[in-house]
């Protein structure tokens, strides 16, 4: 469900509510020592001490995550790398930066959680990551992920909540995170950009031996007294739980399971880049004799560091000889043949082996053919990437808080709508937003796609094209309660929007009194409402034959022609605006006029109703008014200097309305000031020909606006 609302809500919207929320909900599931626990892998059964260096230790908190990350991965595999990189990895640097409260002691178990939630998704994007995107950020998630995790991995002043499990689970996620990145970027990169994260990882075994001996020669010297806390280096106190975790984690296994895989993946270069070297050597090649002291006549640790690995292949037969290290010209099992690099096809036996490491049955380093989608997994390129003002609308959006009222207006062309050869009369959002119908003076009704494609420029093709109407459209919407289309020319027709198949058509009986306003009745109500000029208001049910109701609104000629109906929210009352600024409310239960008042002086353009009984009219007397259904008096009273609005819509608290003159004015209902809150002048590179119809995307916060010209325009 989560996947498909992603797809049909759009960047936006998916990025602040959904994906936000699934960022917090990942914190979650690595919450609580239980979560901590190393469960056994599908692959292999191996303990801490084989396996590789960039492997898949999974705990029961990686099992719990799996639908959360999988889900946070298909919104980047819809809207592109903007997606990792912009959202995720940001909010990554949040979870590990460093807290004010937390340097003093302990962190907290959500704070724990949060880093082991934060390394398992860093993974997840330096394996979806371009090359060239990779070497972009490496910086930054060299200085906001990798070395804060390890600031807390490292430190002696810090202890966790789950204790030493915890502290385990972080290290091998953090190493194995760390050698994902060396072995995608390659050996000399590693020590140009991540020579300082890996000395700051090996750098903790020598604080701990300085701790330890410190420790025993307090001890030494205070064995009389008893005292149980030691000085710590800066001179604060150490708390012995913390020296424990320490010593749990970066023993001897840990400096054999780290060390020499990455004396495999680095060569040489890991002297320069890890000054401590001789001490991680020594407690490797310690750890070693204690398993098995027999294995160190086959791997003496002066060898390791050799790029190829061990000394033997890993088929473990022959050693390398100099003419089988030639002609491999060690990227990932190609063939240099003269000045070309031949790639075998058998590559499952040939040239790979250079990825293996034979200690035994140790192999260290992933081999490609079982891990190669681990390694890098190319985003597929999907048509609803984000790129262009997309990319630079969807930036804006993320960072807003979620809770902002306000309905903000910055003229970003997102898409153009292109096929109706006249101007068009009406648009309308369906309910869900993903789609919206537009009717033109071509005599056609189209329904259009509104999920992002391309960077602003595009125009996007209809869907369908219903073509039965006879003259210009001035009326459309979706009927919500059957999932029907209404749409009128004079002639009211009822049709599948999913099909285009006619179900319907209301004419008046009498051709000379036509039908001017039309509007369709809330869900669950099945009715629509159709005036003609005659002053009649008839409710018709396209499931029954015939009228439903009747209503005779005004008997006088005075009154005008009903130019617009509305009906409210809850299906109560229906409003009708007349040419002579004349509205009328009925009920709609009773059928009983409850109200008729002279609202303008001119002629009613168009009138919407809103929660709490308000209704909103708009008049060619230049003024827009928020009425309260029985109060005598206007509860807001606007005036617009040039030109009158001829087309409004309503977004919360707002009235989002649109001028002759391509100006877009926000009025807010709950202030007085008769003046609007933001007036935009479109410019005509966004907006061409004059501005016949609009309407507001409440969710995405997207403006609809049909021109003179044929073309309807999306812009945010």
């Amino acid at each position: 469900m989560v996947r498909w609302l992603s797809a049909k809500l759009g960047p936006t919207v998916t990025s602040r509510f959904i994906a936000r929320n699934l960022l917090r909900l990942l914190t979650s599931c690595y919450v609580g020592p239980t979560r901590q626990q190393f469960v056994p892998s599908s692959d292999e059964n191996s303990p801490l001490s084989t396996g590789n260096i960039y492997q898949k230790r999974p705990v029961l908190g990686d099992q719990v995550s799996k639908p959360v990350l999988a889900c946070l991965l298909h919104v980047a595999y819809l809207y592109g790398e903007p997606v990792l990189t912009y959202q995720y990895l940001p909010y990554i640097s949040y979870l590990v930066a460093p807290g004010s409260g937390s340097g003093g002691g302990r962190l907290n178990s959500r704070k724990e959680a949060g880093l082991l939630a934060a390394v398992t998704l860093t993974q997840k994007i330096v394996v979806c990551l371009s090359d060239t995107t990779l070497m972009d950020i490496l910086p930054k998630i060299s200085q906001e992920v990798l070395l804060p995790v390890l600031g807390f991995l490292t430190s002696a002043a810090i202890g966790f909540p789950s204790g030493a499990q915890a502290r385990i689970v972080l290290c091998v996620k953090t190493i194995s995170l760390i050698a994902l990145i060396c072995l995608r970027i390659g050996q000399e990169m590693v020590q140009q950009h991540l020579s300082d994260t890996v000395r700051n990882f090996f750098e903790a075994f020598s604080l701990l031996q300085e701790l330890q001996e410190q420790v025993q020669r307090t001890e030494s010297l205070s064995s009389c007294e008893g005292q149980m806390e030691v000085p710590l280096l800066d001179g604060k106190l150490l708390d012995p739980a913390v020296l424990m975790e320490l010593q749990k984690v970066f023993n001897p296994e840990m400096a054999y399971i780290t060390y020499i895989p990455f004396s495999c993946l680095l060569g040489d270069v890991i002297r320069t880049v890890v000054p401590n070297h001789s001490l991680v050597e020594k407690l490797a090649s310690l750890y070693l004799e204690n398993v098995n002291p027999k294995s160190l006549q086959v791997v003496s640790l002066e060898q390791t560091p050799s790029v190829v690995g061990l000394d033997q292949d890993a088929r473990g037969t022959e050693p390398f000889s100099s003419h089988h290290e030639d002609t491999h010209s060690g990227t990932f099992g190609s063939v240099l043949v003269g000045n070309r690099i031949q790639v075998p096809v058998d590559t499952q036996r040939e040239g790979l082996d250079l990825l293996h490491l034979s200690a035994g049955t140790d192999g260290f380093i992933p081999s490609l053919s079982s891990e190669e989608n681990t390694l890098k997994h190319d985003l597929p390129r999907s048509t609803h990437m984000l790129c262009g003002n997309w990319l630079a609308y969807w930036q804006y959006e993320i960072g807003v808080s979620q809770h902002d009222p306000r309905f903000h207006f910055h003229q970003i062309k997102l898409q153009s709508f292109s096929g109706h050869s006249g101007a068009i009369k009406c648009v309308a959002p369906l309910s869900s937003e993903d789609f919206f119908l537009s009717g033109s003076k071509d005599k056609t009704v189209r329904l259009w796609p509104l999920y992002n494609y391309g960077d602003g420029t595009s125009e996007v093709p209809a869907r369908f094209t219903y073509a039965e109407h006879k003259k210009s459209v001035f009326y459309v919407s979706q009927l919500e309660a059957s999932q029907h289309v209404v749409s009128c020319d004079g002639t009211v027709h009822i049709w599948d929007q999913f099909t285009g198949k006619l179900l319907r058509t209301f004419d008046e009986l009498d051709s000379k009194v036509p039908i001017t306003a039309v509007t369709t009745m809330p869900p669950p109500y099945h009715s629509i409402s159709v005036a003609s000029a005659d002053s009649v208001l008839r409710f018709i049910d396209h499931r029954k034959p015939g009228l439903q109701h009747e209503f005779r609104l005004a008997s006088g000629v005075s009154a005008g022609l009903i130019r617009c109906l509305a009906i409210s929210p809850n299906g109560r009352s229906v409003m009708a605006g007349f040419s002579s600024g004349f509205i009328v409310l009925l009920d709609t239960r009773t059928g009983l006029i409850m109200r008729g008042w002279p609202a303008h002086e001119g002629d009613i353009l168009q009138i919407k109703a809103a929660e709490g009984n308000v209704l909103i009219s708009s008049s060619s007397d230049h003024s827009l008014t928020v009425w309260k259904e029985l109060e005598q008096k206007p509860l807001h009273h606007y005036k617009s200097a040039s030109e009158p609005i001829h087309a409004f819509d309503l977004y919360g608290n707002e009235v989002v309305a649109g001028t002759v003159a391509n100006k877009i004015g926000v009025y807010s209902m709950l202030e007085s000031s008769a003046l609007p809150i933001s007036t935009t002048k479109l410019s005509s590179e966004n907006f061409r020909g004059t501005l016949t119809s609009l309407a507001v995307l409440p969710t995405k916060c997207h403006l609809l606006l049909g021109s003179d010209n044929g073309i309807i325009r999306l812009l945010a």
